[in-house]
C-alpha cells in the first residue's frame, strides 16, 4: 500500500488534501505539532468529514494515523513515502524543510530509488517551488542530484472552504462540497499518482491566478467590507446588497484582467464568478469574517489577491475602481488579535494610508496611490 505524508493536520489538511489521499487508497500519515490532534488521529485512526452544502453528507476517513512533525519517527516515514503534501501556511514551509531534507537524506542512505512527489498545497503562488528552495538550501550537490532524479516538486492550486467549526470530536471537520486541486503535471516524477479529485494541469499559472483573482479576491473583500458593516460571517456579509454589488464588481474587474491575460472565455469566466459568489452564500459554513481577513499585510503584497489583480487589469487599461475600494477596506482592517493588522494600523498612523500601502505593496504610481488614499477615506461611509 502506498503512503502519503500530510504535513499539517489542521482543517485543510484533514478536510481536503488528506481526505482525497485517503479516499484514493493511500495510507495517510498526518504530521503536526499539535499533540491533541496527533494523539487523537493516532488513537482513532479515523475521523469524519461533514460535507455541509445543499446536500449534507458525513464521510468517514480511515486508514490514517498521526505523528509529531518535530520528532524522529517522521523522518522514517518520509524515507518510505510515495507522496508528501503540506497544508501548513506559507510561512511554516521554511520550518518543515529541514525535516523533509532529513527524510530525503535517509532515502539516499537507504538506497531508495522509488519516486517521491512533494506538493505544497498552500494559498500562495508556486508554494512548492518555495519549499524546494528551502529544502535545496540544506542539501549537498550530490543530494540535489538525487532529488532531480527521484523527487518531484510539483506546484499546485487548491480551492475548498474549510471553516474552523468546533465539533464534539476535535479531529472531525466541516467542509463545503466544492473542491478543486490542480497540480502541475510536468513536475511530477515517475508514475503519475492516481488521486480522484486531483486535476493534472499543463498551464498551472492560469489555474492559480483564476483562483487567486476570483475566490481569494472576492472572499477577502467580502470579509473586510463585512467587518465595516458589522457582519460576523461571510454568508451574512454577502447577503448585504451593498457588499454583494461591490464584491461582484471587483471580481468582474479582476476577471476581465484574467480574460485578457489568459484568453479565458468571457461568458464561462463570468459563470465561474457567479459560482464562487454562491459558495460565499453557503449558510452552513458560518465562516468568520475575521478569519478570512487575517494577515492583511500578506494579502496586500504585490503578488497576492488584491494588488496583483489590480495591476494586471491596469496593465490592459481596464477599470479598477472597485478593486481599489477593496484595498481601501483592507487598509481599514483593525484586529488587535492579529499581529499583521496591528502592524498595518501602526504603519498607517505613522505614514498615512497611501505611503503605508506603497511600502507594503511596492506600488509607486502616484495617481494610483491617490486613488487608494481616497478609497481609504470613502470606504467607511459606504458600509457604516
Amino acid at each position: 500500500m502506498k503512503t502519503a505524508i500530510q504535513f499539517g493536520a489542521g482543517n485543510i489538511g484533514r478536510g481536503f488534501i488528506g481526505m482525497l489521499l485517503a479516499q484514493a487508497g493511500y495510507r495517510v500519515v498526518f504530521a503536526d505539532v499539535s499533540e491533541v490532534i496527533i494523539d487523537r488521529l493516532a488513537a482513532d485512526k479515523q475521523y469524519t468529514v461533514h460535507v455541509m452544502d445543499t446536500e449534507v453528507e458525513d464521510v468517514k476517513i480511515t486508514n490514517i494515523t498521526g505523528i509529531m512533525s518535530n520528532g524522529e519517527a517522521i523522518i522514517d516515514e518520509i524515507a518510505k513515502a510515495d507522496v508528501l503534501t503540506t497544508a501548513v501556511g506559507l510561512r511554516i514551509l521554511g520550518f518543515i524543510a529541514p525535516t523533509i531534507a532529513k527524510g530525503i537524506q535517509k532515502r539516499i542512505a537507504d538506497k531508495n530509488t522509488e519516486f517521491l512527489n512533494i506538493i505544497a498545497c498552500e494559498n500562495a503562488i508556486r508554494a512548492t517551488s518555495q519549499l524546494k528552495e528551502h529544502v535545496y538550501g540544506i542539501l549537498s550537490e550530490e543530494e540535489k542530484a538525487y532529488c532531480e532524479k527521484y523527487v518531484g516538486f510539483a506546484d499546485c492550486s487548491v480551492d475548498r472552504i474549510v471553516p474552523p467549526v468546533r465539533s464534539e470530536n476535535p479531529v472531525d471537520v466541516v467542509v463545503e462540497k466544492y473542491c478543486e486541486w490542480n497540480v502541475e503535471k510536468a513536475s511530477l516524477k515517475g508514475e503519475i499518482p492516481e488521486i480522484p479529485g486531483m486535476n493534472l494541469a499543463d498551464n498551472l499559472m492560469a489555474y492559480i491566478q483564476r483562483k487567486l483573482f476570483t475566490l481569494n479576491t472576492g472572499h477577502c473583500i467580502t470579509a473586510y467590507t463585512g467587518i465595516l458593516a458589522g457582519h460576523k460571517t461571510i454568508d451574512q456579509a454577502i447577503q448585504d446588497p451593498k457588499i454583494y454589488d461591490l464584491v461582484k464588481a471587483a471580481m468582474t474587474q479582476s476577471g476581465d484582467g484574467l480574460i485578457k491575460k489568459f484568453g479565458f472565455d468571457k461568458e464561462a469566466h463570468y459563470k465561474y464568478i457567479d459560482k464562487i459568489i454562491n459558495r460565499f452564500k453557503n449558510p452552513y459554513l458560518k465562516d468568520d469574517v475575521t478569519r478570512v481577513g487575517r494577515e492583511p499585510l500578506r494579502k496586500l503584497s504585490a503578488d497576492d489577491r488584491l494588488v496583483s489583480p489590480l495591476t494586471t487589469a491596469m496593465s490592459y487599461g481596464l477599470p479598477v475602481d472597485k478593486l481599489v475600494l477593496g484595498i481601501g477596506a483592507a487598509l481599514r482592517y483593525h484586529n488587535p488579535e492579529d499581529a499583521q493588522s496591528v502592524e498595518l494600523q501602526e504603519k498607517i498612523a505613522a505614514k498615512g494610508a497611501a505611503s503605508a500601502f506603497s511600502e507594503i505593496s511596492g506600488v509607486t504610481d502616484a495617481a494610483l496611490l491617490e486613488q487608494v488614499a481616497k478609497a481609504y477615506e470613502q470606504i467607511p461611509t459606504l458600509f457604516q
